[in-house]
C-alpha cells in the first residue's frame, strides 16, 4: 500500500471509528486496544494497566496473524487468547512498524468489523 494510500485509508478507518463510537481514537495505539478488546469478548470492563498492554499485544497478534507473523495458538481458561509467533518480525524501523501495523489493522476492519 503506498504511503499517500495508506494515510488516506487510515483517515477514512477512524472517520468510521469516529462514526460508530462516538469519539475518534487518538492514535494507533487507540486502535489496537479497540481490537484487543474486541479480540477479547468480553465487552466494557475495567482493565489494568498490564492487562490494557496484553490487550494490545493481542491486536498486534491478531493484524500480523494476516501475514502469517502470528498464529493463534489457543484460548487461556480465562477467555484470553494466547498467540505463537511463526516468523520473525521483518526487521524494520519505527515508522516502518507504524506503516506496517496501520495497513494490517485496516484490513483487519475491512475482514472483521465493517463488512
Amino acid at each position: 500500500m503506498e504511503i499517500e494510500n495508506l494515510a488516506q485509508q487510515w483517515d477514512i478507518l477512524l472517520d468510521k471509528l469516529e462514526q460508530s463510537l462516538g469519539k475518534k481514537p487518538a492514535d494507533l495505539n487507540a486502535v489496537l486496544f479497540l481490537i484487543g478488546v474486541q479480540e477479547l469478548g468480553k465487552g466494557h470492563q475495567f482493565f489494568t494497566k498490564e492487562q490494557k498492554q496484553d490487550l494490545m499485544h493481542i491486536a498486534i497478534c491478531k493484524v500480523l496473524s494476516y501475514s502469517g507473523i502470528y498464529e493463534l495458538e489457543g484460548i487461556d481458561q480465562d477467555g484470553w487468547p494466547h498467540w505463537k509467533l511463526i516468523q520473525p518480525l521483518p526487521f524494520v524501523n519505527v515508522i516502518e512498524q507504524e506503516k506496517l501495523l496501520k495497513a494490517q489493522v485496516i484490513e483487519y476492519f475491512e475482514r472483521e468489523v465493517f463488512v
